[in-house]
């Protein structure tokens, strides 16, 4: 179904002459979405896809995704994938016009031999995700646009940013019982409080078929910046901060955002009105750096943000862009430059920390473990958030600059633990490669001088004890016997 929607927009741009080659600042329909997007496909065939998630919204509106890729429908390994979502919220739209914006940029940029955006999409898989909420986009707008909740919900009034499985929970709950595991919960999920809508089960497939690495949802309403957890731990409503245990890197990534965006950061401008009435009921997160924990603004549950994390290997903000929510058309392309810097630097963010790939003698290792230990400052600090390779081995970990210890592990294997330093100001991320070996190929005989590979090829080993005491025994033996 997906490919005949593809085949039917390009025969539409083909013959109806409907989009023009310019792009133009305006609320397109979501007739027009699909088309701006091809139009961009055929100015740039060679790194763009075009293509929809697997279910449309509930009024059958298909979710178009368009691709930047040297490579475009094919994952490669040591390139992160991307993901910006936008127009969740049906009547915050600021999003849904700077995705399609950013598409168009990416294209025309490309063509222009911009040295920075092509090294973006040769060494970045980016998606944009211009309107997961069609359906409420369409009330809204045949509303008059003004309303503050009408639209923002689904076609079966359901809020999508309420309606992912709860992982928040689940994940605390393990922290009270002292359990170490808190990432790839969604095999953990035993019951559902609502059902699934068809734009969240997409999303989640999407999801769950690509590695995603860094992700943003963009919504509208205030100006910041937002990272995990949204849901406090206490049950808290409000002003609990909910720190993850990438509590450093989220904020650097929402600080990114921020100091990038023209005033997100700015502690003088005016803040978003809470009510119609009177300004004091304002505030200015510029004040705090245009950032902001999401429980300590106040506690969600079900939101996209947090699921991302807890199911995914993705990092994932919420970037709020503006007060409006749906701003008039004669305000879209100032947007667009206030926000351009700031949706550019995010997608560079994919590249910071460590990337490698985990294998063995035969190939790959899917699933390995990938666990990280701080090991900057006197006392090492475990982050308590595993991530797991793909399926050509690959991994790709998000870190603040510092001292790690990094290991990769996977049943049957012995585990190897290497250390790196993450650096400032990081352009690429750090290559650092595994080789595991298996568990039954060590000592099957007591053959001594035929050595596994591996301790000849620089890499730290972790040694069971009782291998260890093994070797000791077979080289006194052999000494003794020599004299």
């Amino acid at each position: 179904m997906a490919y005949f929607y593809i085949v039917f927009l390009a025969l539409l741009v083909a013959c109806s002459g409907l989009v023009s080659s310019t792009f133009v600042w305006k609320h397109h329909n979501n007739e027009e979405l699909p088309l701006v997007l091809e139009e961009i496909h055929e100015k740039c065939p060679n790194i763009t896809r075009v293509y929809a998630l697997t279910e449309p919204s509930v009024r059958n509106v298909p979710l178009y995704v368009i691709e930047f890729s040297d490579s475009p429908g094919f994952h490669q390994p040591y390139k992160p994938e991307v993901k910006y979502v936008g127009n969740i919220h049906g009547n915050e739209v600021l999003g849904r016009e700077l995705l399609l914006g950013l598409a168009d940029y990416l294209c025309e940029r490309y063509l222009n031999h911009d040295r920075k955006i092509k090294t973006l999409i040769h060494t970045t898989r980016i998606h944009l995700l211009p309107a997961m909420n069609p359906d409420g986009w369409q009330l809204s707008t045949e509303t008059g646009a003004k309303d503050y909740l009408i639209g923002r919900n689904n076609n079966h009034s359901v809020d999508l940013n309420r309606n992912f499985p709860d992982l928040d929970a689940i994940t605390f709950e393990l922290e009270r019982q002292g359990i170490n595991h808190n990432n790839h919960l969604l095999r953990d999920v035993t019951r559902l409080t609502a059902p699934v809508e068809p734009e969240t089960r997409a999303v989640i497939r999407w999801m769950m078929a690509i590695p995603f690495v860094l992700s943003a949802a963009l919504h509208g309403g205030d100006l910041v910046a937002n990272y995990p957890y949204d849901e406090s731990r206490s049950g808290a409503p409000v002003s609990e901060y909910s720190a993850s245990p990438d509590d450093d890197t989220f904020r650097d990534l929402a600080m990114t955002y921020a100091e990038s965006h023209a005033d997100m950061a700015d502690p003088q401008r005016q803040g978003c009105r809470v009510s119609n009435s009177d300004d004091s009921t304002s505030y200015n997160f510029g004040k705090q750096g245009g950032v902001t924990n999401g429980a300590a603004w106040y506690s969600l549950k079900g939101g996209m943000q947090d699921f991302s994390y807890l199911a995914t290997n993705a990092f994932e903000v919420t970037l709020e862009l503006g007060c409006k929510k749906y701003p008039p058309t004669e305000e879209l392309e100032e947007e667009w430059h206030k926000n351009r810097e700031a949706l550019l630097a995010f997608i560079w963010k994919a590249h910071i920390g460590i990337k490698g790939i985990v294998g063995d003698d035969s190939g790959f290792i899917k699933n390995a473990i990938v666990s990280v230990v701080n090991i900057t400052g006197p006392v090492p600090r475990p982050i308590r958030h595993d991530i797991t390779t793909g399926d050509y081995g690959d991994y790709y970990r998000l870190l603040t600059p510092g001292h790690y210890e990094v290991t990769a592990i996977h049943p049957g294997y012995f585990p190897v633990s290497r250390v790196v330093t993450v650096p400032h100001h990081q352009t690429a991320a750090r290559i650092l490669n595994f080789k595991l070996e298996p568990k039954t190929s060590w000592f099957d005989d007591y053959t001594y001088g035929s050595f596994p590979y591996g301790l000849h090829d620089g890499q730290p080993r972790i040694y069971k004890r009782s291998l260890y005491e093994q070797v000791t025994n077979m080289m006194l033996e052999k000494k003794d016997t020599k004299h």
